[in-house]
């Protein structure tokens, strides 16, 4: 890894250079609300761009979902962090071997057949090897940076002050859970063990599902900071949509990519919440594979109810199924304000669900009308008190946005209701239910990966 996170006095200049930013945020903020000095929000936004992209770690990750989620930080600060990279300086050779070596033994490389020296690619909290077994078979093996548990917790302390300062100066959006939310999983996706029992969970639900494919785990050669699963061959998103521009093509991966997503959650109550382009690949004949499982969420049969009455509430224009669903959800004490306000963003997100016909998503989601919309939601939650997300919102807002975002760049053309429709026509939350209990025996996981904040039973 790059000198400036490879040391403890690297770590330190990390810090110290984030601290230093976010202390001179406060300053500016504290001045601009009891002052009424004015602060350039686009000018320091760009300078806490610059710092935490520096990063390459947690935090940058953390920035990323944050800029997904409808005014969790000021339209600024947002813009310039949903542009952070993703790709993260890799660790050279000697780094790898010793972190090989910490893993596998002092033997590892007599384990296959070959690994390579060089990344095939390099995120926020590790890298991925191309290998072969002794049998011929490719592999991938998942890396983990050093320190990484020291940095997340790290990490997360930087974003418990960056809400504090943003609540000190907006209180349209009470962000605690949403820090609770982010830190969990963040916590989770440092645990490669538990990342394989994902994915053997998402080779159990997308079995014979079109279109979707996954990756196998090699359980003999990974640990809980190696993952090593078979290759799958594919490429980016961004090069199939530059080398094809055929729209059936372009139709066929849009409409994998939301079976990929979503059969799993209204069948089995799991989302993917990270949908960001380095996280699968393409295959030739538009096939999706799946290819990182750390932001994995398992959820209440009631959350995944309220997510269907909420569709079915805007569809029929009935505003009491509206209140009902929130509260599925977990959303408290709405009263009809509150939920008249909550159903302008709904509606922006449900809208391509409500018509049956074939249209490009960018006909109801243009990207000036979104951050109208949110803005618009923002300033009536501000008049009116704030409210509080339930937990869950956080990463099924981002999936169901950032989803979106991909569906635009492909310009699929999709009837998105009758994808829909099919999926939830014979929903029934007492079957979901028992098929989460039966799944965790079925798909063979440990117990504590198969259980949702509220238990099982609710």
């Amino acid at each position: 890894m790059a000198d400036e996170t490879s040391g403890l006095g690297g770590r330190f200049r990390r810090y110290a250079r984030v601290t230093g930013t976010m202390g001179n945020l406060a300053l500016k903020m504290a001045g601009e609300r009891y002052l009424g000095i004015k602060i350039d929000r686009e000018e320091h936004a760009a300078k806490l761009r610059d710092a935490l992209g520096g990063l390459k770690g947690p935090l940058m990750k953390v920035a990323q979902i944050l800029a997904t989620i409808p005014e969790a930080l000021p339209r600024e600060y947002a813009e310039q962090l949903a542009n952070l990279q993703t790709d993260a300086p890799s660790m050279g050779w000697l780094f790898v071997k010793r972190r090989m070596a910490a893993e596998l033994g002092p033997d590892w490389q007599s384990r296959f057949a070959d690994f390579e020296k060089t990344a095939a690619a390099a995120a926020s909290l590790g890298q991925v090897h191309r290998a072969t077994s002794h049998d011929g078979m490719k592999l991938a093996c998942k890396l983990q940076y050093p320190d990484m548990a020291s940095a997340v917790q790290a990490d997360l302390r930087q974003l418990k002050l960056i809400f504090s300062l943003y609540e000190r100066y907006d209180k349209a959006i009470s962000t605690s859970d949403i820090h609770t939310e982010l830190a969990e999983r963040l916590e989770e996706e440092l645990n490669y063990q538990r990342e394989a029992a994902n994915m053997r969970l998402y080779r159990y639900m997308l079995d014979g599902v079109e279109g979707a494919n996954v990756p196998d785990t090699i359980d003999d050669l990974s640990s809980q900071r190696l993952l090593t699963m078979t290759w799958v061959d594919g490429i980016r998103l961004k090069a199939f949509i530059e080398d094809n521009e055929d729209q059936e093509s372009r139709n066929r991966v849009a409409e994998n990519m939301f079976r990929t997503w979503y059969v799993p959650f209204y069948y089995y109550g799991v989302i993917h919440g990270d949908p960001h382009p380095g996280n699968y690949t393409i295959t030739p004949d538009g096939g999706v594979n799946l290819l990182d499982y750390g932001c994995i969420r398992l959820f209440r049969p009631d959350f995944v109810r309220g997510v269907i009455e909420l569709y079915k509430a805007l569809r029929d224009d009935n505003e009491e199924q509206a209140v009902t669903a929130y509260e599925y959800w977990g959303f408290k004490g709405l009263d009809r304000e509150t939920v008249n306000v909550l159903n302008i963003w709904a509606r922006f997100i449900y809208t391509p669900l409500l018509e049956d016909r074939a249209r490009p998503i960018q006909e109801m989601r243009g990207g000036a009308h979104g951050r109208e919309l949110a803005m618009q939601v923002h300033a009536e939650l501000k008049r009116i008190g704030g409210v509080k997300p339930p937990r869950e919102f956080v990463l099924m807002d981002r999936a169901a946005l950032g989803l979106g975002s991909v569906f635009m760049h492909l310009k699929a053309e999709v009837n998105w209701h009758r994808l829909f429709e099919g999926m939830i026509d014979d929903f029934d939350v007492d079957v979901l239910r028992q098929r989460q209990i039966e799944t965790a025996e079925k798909a063979g996981l440990p117990s504590y990966l198969w259980q949702h904040d509220e238990g099982l039973e609710n």
